[in-house]
Protein backbone atom coordinates (compact mmCIF):
# COMPACT_ATOMS: atom_id res chain seq x y z
CA UNK A 1 0.00 0.00 0.00
CA UNK A 2 2.09 3.29 -1.11
CA UNK A 3 0.22 5.33 1.69
CA UNK A 4 -0.56 5.26 5.41
CA UNK A 5 -3.14 7.80 5.77
CA UNK A 6 -4.78 10.81 3.75
CA UNK A 7 -5.38 14.44 4.46
CA UNK A 8 -7.89 16.92 3.31
CA UNK A 9 -8.02 20.47 2.85
CA UNK A 10 -10.93 21.39 4.12
CA UNK A 11 -13.27 24.63 2.54
CA UNK A 12 -12.82 24.28 -1.12
CA UNK A 13 -12.07 20.62 -1.51
CA UNK A 14 -14.28 18.37 0.96
CA UNK A 15 -16.76 21.30 0.99
CA UNK A 16 -17.85 23.76 -1.25
CA UNK A 17 -17.69 26.49 0.99
CA UNK A 18 -15.68 29.23 -1.76
CA UNK A 19 -18.37 29.58 -4.17
CA UNK A 20 -20.50 29.78 -0.86
CA UNK A 21 -18.48 32.63 0.76
CA UNK A 22 -18.03 34.54 -2.64
CA UNK A 23 -21.78 35.21 -2.35
CA UNK A 24 -21.95 35.81 0.97
CA UNK A 25 -19.06 38.16 0.64
CA UNK A 26 -20.68 39.73 -3.03
CA UNK A 27 -24.29 40.52 -0.96
CA UNK A 28 -22.34 41.91 1.54
CA UNK A 29 -20.27 44.46 0.26
CA UNK A 30 -22.99 45.69 -2.28
CA UNK A 31 -24.64 47.19 0.96
CA UNK A 32 -21.69 49.04 1.11
CA UNK A 33 -20.99 49.69 -2.97
CA UNK A 34 -19.69 47.57 -5.83
CA UNK A 35 -19.99 44.41 -5.12
CA UNK A 36 -17.27 41.77 -4.89
CA UNK A 37 -15.85 40.57 -7.93
CA UNK A 38 -14.70 37.14 -8.53
CA UNK A 39 -11.32 38.01 -9.61
CA UNK A 40 -10.79 39.96 -6.52
CA UNK A 41 -12.30 37.31 -4.28
CA UNK A 42 -9.71 34.96 -6.20
CA UNK A 43 -7.01 36.01 -4.52
CA UNK A 44 -8.35 35.85 -1.10
CA UNK A 45 -8.54 32.13 -1.48
CA UNK A 46 -6.27 29.58 0.69
CA UNK A 47 -4.67 32.22 2.27
CA UNK A 48 -4.50 32.88 6.53
CA UNK A 49 -6.71 35.24 8.39
CA UNK A 50 -4.41 37.73 8.46
CA UNK A 51 -3.54 37.99 5.06
CA UNK A 52 -6.88 37.96 4.22
CA UNK A 53 -7.83 41.07 6.27
CA UNK A 54 -5.22 43.05 4.90
CA UNK A 55 -6.38 42.54 1.72
CA UNK A 56 -9.93 43.26 2.55
CA UNK A 57 -8.55 46.48 4.76
CA UNK A 58 -7.03 47.54 1.76
CA UNK A 59 -9.21 47.59 -0.79
CA UNK A 60 -12.40 48.34 0.99
CA UNK A 61 -11.23 50.33 3.91
CA UNK A 62 -9.83 49.28 7.39
CA UNK A 63 -12.64 51.70 8.67
CA UNK A 64 -15.07 49.26 7.87
CA UNK A 65 -13.45 46.16 8.46
CA UNK A 66 -15.66 45.21 11.70
CA UNK A 67 -19.08 46.03 10.14
CA UNK A 68 -17.81 44.19 6.72
CA UNK A 69 -17.19 41.67 8.59
CA UNK A 70 -20.21 41.23 10.18
CA UNK A 71 -22.30 41.82 7.47
CA UNK A 72 -20.05 38.54 5.43
CA UNK A 73 -20.87 36.31 8.44
CA UNK A 74 -24.97 37.40 8.58
CA UNK A 75 -24.72 36.58 4.37
CA UNK A 76 -22.83 33.23 5.17
CA UNK A 77 -24.88 32.04 7.85
CA UNK A 78 -28.19 33.18 5.66
CA UNK A 79 -26.89 30.85 2.78
CA UNK A 80 -26.26 27.62 5.36
CA UNK A 81 -29.43 27.21 6.47
CA UNK A 82 -29.95 24.91 3.60
CA UNK A 83 -27.50 22.73 4.59
CA UNK A 84 -23.68 22.82 3.95
CA UNK A 85 -22.64 21.55 0.22
CA UNK A 86 -20.12 19.31 -0.45
CA UNK A 87 -17.44 18.33 -3.06
CA UNK A 88 -18.01 16.00 -6.19
CA UNK A 89 -17.35 11.98 -4.80
CA UNK A 90 -16.60 13.05 -0.97
CA UNK A 91 -18.63 10.18 0.09
CA UNK A 92 -17.46 7.78 -1.90
CA UNK A 93 -13.65 8.50 -1.69
CA UNK A 94 -13.90 8.65 2.15
CA UNK A 95 -15.68 5.00 2.09
CA UNK A 96 -12.92 3.53 -0.14
CA UNK A 97 -10.35 5.15 2.22
CA UNK A 98 -12.17 3.92 5.20
CA UNK A 99 -12.65 0.28 3.79
CA UNK A 100 -8.74 0.09 3.08
CA UNK A 101 -7.98 1.26 6.84
CA UNK A 102 -6.53 4.31 6.54
CA UNK A 103 -6.88 6.90 9.13
CA UNK A 104 -7.94 10.52 8.06
CA UNK A 105 -7.34 14.25 8.97
CA UNK A 106 -7.66 17.99 7.90
CA UNK A 107 -5.53 20.72 7.39
CA UNK A 108 -7.51 23.61 6.94
CA UNK A 109 -6.50 27.22 7.67
CA UNK A 110 -10.15 27.65 9.21
CA UNK A 111 -10.33 28.62 13.01
CA UNK A 112 -11.18 25.99 15.12
CA UNK A 113 -14.85 27.01 15.71
CA UNK A 114 -15.48 27.90 12.32
CA UNK A 115 -14.19 24.26 10.71
CA UNK A 116 -15.74 22.42 13.77
CA UNK A 117 -19.47 24.35 12.77
CA UNK A 118 -19.09 23.55 8.90
CA UNK A 119 -18.05 20.02 9.08
CA UNK A 120 -20.92 19.35 11.80
CA UNK A 121 -23.16 20.50 9.24
CA UNK A 122 -21.80 18.42 6.44
CA UNK A 123 -22.07 15.42 8.89
CA UNK A 124 -19.01 14.80 8.48
CA UNK A 125 -16.97 15.60 11.68
CA UNK A 126 -16.69 11.35 12.67
CA UNK A 127 -15.23 10.79 9.12
CA UNK A 128 -11.54 12.24 10.66
CA UNK A 129 -9.67 11.26 13.13
CA UNK A 130 -8.22 14.69 13.94
CA UNK A 131 -8.75 18.23 12.55
CA UNK A 132 -5.53 20.87 12.33
CA UNK A 133 -6.58 24.38 12.35
CA UNK A 134 -4.94 27.45 12.16
CA UNK A 135 -5.41 27.58 16.18
CA UNK A 136 -3.07 24.59 16.27
CA UNK A 137 -0.19 25.76 14.47
CA UNK A 138 2.33 28.91 14.59
CA UNK A 139 2.65 29.24 11.04
CA UNK A 140 -0.56 28.89 8.39
CA UNK A 141 -0.34 27.31 4.80
CA UNK A 142 1.42 27.65 2.90
CA UNK A 143 4.31 26.66 5.52
CA UNK A 144 4.14 22.95 5.74
CA UNK A 145 3.67 23.01 9.86
CA UNK A 146 -0.41 22.57 9.34
CA UNK A 147 0.18 18.98 7.09
CA UNK A 148 3.30 18.00 9.60
CA UNK A 149 1.32 19.07 12.35
CA UNK A 150 -1.48 16.46 10.92
CA UNK A 151 0.45 13.59 10.14
CA UNK A 152 2.52 13.39 13.50
CA UNK A 153 -0.99 13.16 15.26
CA UNK A 154 -2.01 10.42 12.85
CA UNK A 155 1.61 9.08 14.25
CA UNK A 156 2.88 8.82 10.09
CA UNK A 157 5.64 9.76 8.46
CA UNK A 158 4.58 12.36 6.12
CA UNK A 159 6.79 11.11 3.19
CA UNK A 160 3.75 8.54 3.56
CA UNK A 161 0.54 10.82 3.40
CA UNK A 162 -1.45 11.58 0.40
CA UNK A 163 -2.67 15.11 0.45
CA UNK A 164 -5.79 16.78 -1.20
CA UNK A 165 -6.01 20.44 -2.08
CA UNK A 166 -7.73 23.21 -3.71
CA UNK A 167 -5.49 26.24 -3.80
CA UNK A 168 -1.43 27.58 -4.06
CA UNK A 169 -0.63 27.64 -0.88
CA UNK A 170 -2.26 25.00 0.20
CA UNK A 171 -0.63 22.66 -2.39
CA UNK A 172 2.56 24.36 -1.51
CA UNK A 173 2.31 22.86 2.39
CA UNK A 174 1.49 19.81 2.04
CA UNK A 175 4.55 19.45 -1.26
CA UNK A 176 6.75 21.40 1.59
CA UNK A 177 5.62 18.98 3.82
CA UNK A 178 7.03 15.64 1.27
CA UNK A 179 3.38 14.43 0.75
CA UNK A 180 1.85 12.93 -1.96
CA UNK A 181 -0.36 15.93 -3.67
CA UNK A 182 -3.58 15.82 -5.54
CA UNK A 183 -4.92 19.10 -6.74
CA UNK A 184 -8.95 19.41 -7.43
CA UNK A 185 -9.23 22.94 -8.41
CA UNK A 186 -12.30 25.15 -6.99
CA UNK A 187 -12.98 28.97 -7.88
CA UNK A 188 -9.27 30.11 -7.63
CA UNK A 189 -6.25 28.74 -10.35
CA UNK A 190 -3.58 26.90 -8.74
CA UNK A 191 0.00 27.53 -9.63
CA UNK A 192 1.35 25.29 -11.93
CA UNK A 193 4.57 23.04 -10.15
CA UNK A 194 2.96 22.04 -6.66
CA UNK A 195 0.82 19.12 -7.43
CA UNK A 196 1.74 15.62 -8.56
CA UNK A 197 -1.58 14.78 -10.22
CA UNK A 198 -4.25 17.40 -10.95
CA UNK A 199 -7.53 16.11 -11.62
CA UNK A 200 -11.46 17.04 -11.74
CA UNK A 201 -12.80 15.21 -8.90
CA UNK A 202 -11.61 13.71 -5.41
CA UNK A 203 -12.27 9.98 -6.28
CA UNK A 204 -10.69 10.39 -10.02
CA UNK A 205 -7.60 12.16 -8.14
CA UNK A 206 -6.64 9.53 -5.76
CA UNK A 207 -6.93 6.59 -8.57
CA UNK A 208 -4.87 8.75 -10.24
CA UNK A 209 -2.20 8.82 -7.48
CA UNK A 210 -2.25 4.93 -6.85
CA UNK A 211 -5.08 4.62 -3.77
CA UNK A 212 -7.31 1.33 -4.35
Amino acid sequence: MPYDAVIFDLDGTLLDTERLAFEAARRATSRFGPPMTESFFRTLVGGDMASTNARLAAEYGAHRMEEFSAAWDEEHNNLMVSGMPLKPTVHALLDLIEEMGLPRAVATSSGRASADRKLLAADLTHRFATVVTRNCVTLPKPDPEPYLTAAARLNVSPERCLAFEDSTPGARAARAAGMTVVVVPDIALVEEGHAHHTAVDLLTGARMAGLG
